[in-house]
């Protein structure tokens, strides 16, 4: 082209605007462009009423395409466990190889650094990451992905759908846009396993978005044979004496065993031996690319052993779960179906997620059902399939978590045994822990604690998981350190009493012992005991029951749960158990707590009495059996989240309407005081209950020390209350005491 020619074609053509311009003359269905990943360009087009989605990867010469395939020939058979999330795709491009396989690639590929940041993208997409989804992985822009038939399409911030030139079954599709929820890793006898909670954004692939995936060490061919070996060759083994160490025991025969068949295959092997030690001494020398094979990697052993101790001290697949802190249940309910877990509702979901366990025969699935039964001191078999154990998976009888298991035989279960696995927080919350999390306004706390203080008969009822004993427990404190709380349950160890003139029955026991003693049994045993409360974990057995209409003529404090999710189903529940009618007025509070959306919450709280006092909807009728109920609804949670209690003054302010109750004179009566003094009481009570949720006073003993400390020396307790709060800022709120 001449220079009149150029000057003509200048003349011609208008200059060049960003790509997205509507008057972009080069690119005029170019709708965005953008570098995401260094070397990686994604452009999105119009394409008519339709939006396309282009990736340009780094090119590769000839050479380089060369030295591409002799890196991923020479890690043929090395394995990189490759990401699940968004998230561990971009960390494992960031981080690249570790400095083992750097090295290798360095004496693999001799080219210009250019050449060399290429080579190391393709490989690290191709052998570490995600394949050919590693550049959409790498685009956060990406919301949702949908497989057609024709292709994969996903959906941007701005574009929707987009048109990728992915085919219909790319491998890794299930990975490349989920989001990570939370990491963190699971102590198991020495050993540190990652596990890894995500949600996937794909349609159509799996009805669960969320997931739990346990990162067990990879296994190579042969080492399951290996470790069933390893397994079979320790139960064989001759023991002279008692096992103080079942651990210690297993561990050490399992290690030597591994570490003398690892041996055995290496040297019986003795061509690949060779040429690996031949390669070793040449690269030693920089005359050869060192080695890569997993039978000789260090860590090889552990990851044996790791199995091994896994299925004969741990339980087998589900060992992981029952150790981790942030799972509430375990449900595995057939072979080859996805072990099913339920995440505490603060890890920020709810529901049950699968994981990327399973048992695949039926045969171990037996064995983990049965060890757990085993554990607890029972014996599953054909006339007793079936069993309801408890299991400290630390070996620790004193510890705080208490792990409860359903299990049972394919006798009884059709397609397989079945397992399922309730685990109590260790950590027991307090009220003002619910009171931070909205679950009940702290008006009602005060009141609890006049019930709990005053020896009242306070039911909570609700279904499986509603948050009961939680209640319950969060405010066993508020009972005096001078009385003697008595609980009684079937040996889970779900009362948490801090008193150190506490007692706790169990049936559990008298089971090993094979002598049947029932709920029923301990209540009335309980009665001899002098107790000032009695805590019952679960009323449901017809015995129970009849036993709670006994304790109900005691005079004794009752504090305790049942399933009924509402007063109607209650009432219906209790008449129908045997319990007389006119024992219900001698229920001063019941609360029904409720599950939804993973928050658990307090939904109303009732009181029984003689004759309606309510002309609105705060109180309710039944007839039953020609027998009518009266209740009243003494608070009960709005709409919106906040609490309408049946109870009038200023302090209170929303929380309170002006309606006639009967709790006043119910605790007036416990109490044998006035109640003006009661009404006085409540009020300083939610002072207190004020200043603890403000100091954020959640540690389950302190709260009892505490309180202890008011009952021992109001004013002094008082008056150190308000130094701390001094301590903390001038414009603390003070705590007043009945002296104020």
């Amino acid at each position: 082209m001449n220079r009149h020619a150029d000057t003509a074609w200048h003349a011609a053509v208008p200059a060049p605007v960003p790509p997205d311009d509507p008057g972009a003359w080069y690119a005029p269905d170019v709708r965005e462009q953008d570098e995401i990943y260094p070397g990686v360009v994604v452009t999105i087009r119009r394409a008519g009423s339709e939006f396309g989605y282009e990736v340009r990867e780094p090119l590769l010469s000839t050479p380089a395409a060369n030295a591409l395939a002799t890196v991923e020939s020479h890690f043929e058979g090395a394995h990189v466990e490759r990401p699940r999330t968004r998230e561990g795709a971009i960390e494992r491009m960031d981080g690249g190889f570790d400095p083992k396989h750097r090295r290798v690639i360095d004496r693999l590929v001799e080219c210009s650094p250019a050449v060399r940041r290429r080579v190391d993208y393709h490989a690290a997409c191709s052998l570490a990451c995600l394949d050919d989804l590693t550049p959409y992985a790498l685009d956060h822009r990406i919301d949702v992905a949908d497989v057609t038939d024709d292709g994969v399409v996903v959906h941007t911030d701005d574009y929707a759908p987009a048109q990728t030139d992915l085919g219909p079954e790319p491998a890794f599709i299930d990975r490349f846009a989920s989001e990570r929820v939370e990491r963190h890793t699971v102590s198991f006898e020495g050993f540190e396993v990652p596990v890894v909670v995500y949600r996937e954004h794909l349609l159509g692939s799996d009805p669960f978005t969320t997931k739990y995936a346990v990162r067990e060490p990879d296994l190579l061919p042969g080492d399951e044979q290996l470790i069933e070996a390893c397994k079979e060759r320790i139960w064989e083994t001759n023991v002279d004496g008692l096992v103080e160490d079942r651990t210690a025991f297993v561990r050490e025969r399992a290690r030597a065993h591994l570490a003398r068949q690892l041996t055995v295959r290496n040297t019986t092997e003795w061509l690949d031996a060779v040429r690996y030690r031949v390669r070793s001494a040449l690269a030693e020398l920089d005359l050869a690319v060192p080695p890569v094979d997993h039978r000789f990697a260090a860590d090889r052993l552990e990851d044996l052993l790791y199995y091994v101790m896994r299925d004969l001290v741990g339980y087998g697949k589900l060992t992981v779960p029952i150790r981790d802190h942030t799972l509430e249940d375990i449900e595995a309910n057939r072979v080859g179906e996805r072990v099913k877990v339920l995440p505490r509702a603060d890890l920020g979901h709810d529901g049950r997620v699968p994981t990327n366990l399973a048992f695949e025969s039926e045969s171990a699935f037996v064995n983990v059902v049965m060890q757990l039964a085993a554990d607890d001191g029972t014996e599953l078999n054909a006339s007793n399939p079936s069993a309801k154990v408890n299991i400290d998976p630390d070996g620790d009888s004193e510890a705080d978590e208490t792990i409860r298991c359903a299990v049972a035989l394919p006798t009884i279960s059709e397609g397989g045994p079945h397992i399922s696995i309730r685990k109590q927080s260790a950590d027991a919350m307090t009220p003002v822990d619910l009171v931070e999390r909205d679950s009940l306004p702290t008006a009602l706390v005060a009141l609890l604690w006049l019930f709990y203080e005053s020896h009242g008969v306070v039911l909570f009822s609700g279904p499986t998981g509603a948050g009961k004993t939680t209640l319950m427990n969060a405010h066993m404190p508020f009972v005096p350190y001078r009385d003697r709380p008595i609980s009684m349950d079937e040996g889970s160890r779900e009362v948490r009493i801090p008193h150190e003139t506490g007692v706790s029955l169990t049936t559990r026991e008298h089971e090993r012992d094979h002598r049947r003693v029932t709920m029923a049994d301990l209540m009335t045993q309980c009665n001899y005991l002098n107790p000032d409360v009695e805590v019952i974990a679960e009323i449901n057995t017809p015995e129970s029951f009849e036993t709670f209409a006994e304790t109900l003529n005691t005079g004794h404090g009752v504090i305790g749960t049942t399933h009924a999710d509402d007063v109607e189903t209650l009432v219906n529940r209790v008449i129908e158990k045997g319990v007389p009618t006119y024992l219900l007025a001698e229920i001063d509070l019941v609360v029904f707590p409720r599950h939804v959306d993973g928050q658990r919450y307090v939904a109303e709280v009732v009181e029984f009495v003689d004759e309606p006092r309510y002309r609105d909807d705060r109180s309710g009728t039944i007839e039953k059996d020609g027998t009518t109920v009266h209740w009243n609804s003494v608070c009960r949670r709005r709409p919106d989240g906040t609490y309408d209690l049946a109870y009038e003054h200023p302090q209170f302010g929303d929380e309170a309407r002006s309606v006639e109750t009967a709790v006043l004179e119910r605790l007036a009566r416990l109490r044998d005081e006035p109640i003006e003094d009661v009404e006085a009481a409540l009020h300083r009570r939610h002072r207190y209950v004020q200043y603890l949720v403000r100091e954020g006073i959640t540690d389950f003993e302190s709260l009892f020390e505490v309180l202890a400390d008011l009952e021992t020396n109001e004013a002094a307790t008082v008056e150190r209350l308000r130094r701390r709060a001094g301590e903390s800022g001038p414009d603390r709120p003070e705590v007043r005491s009945d002296d104020d």
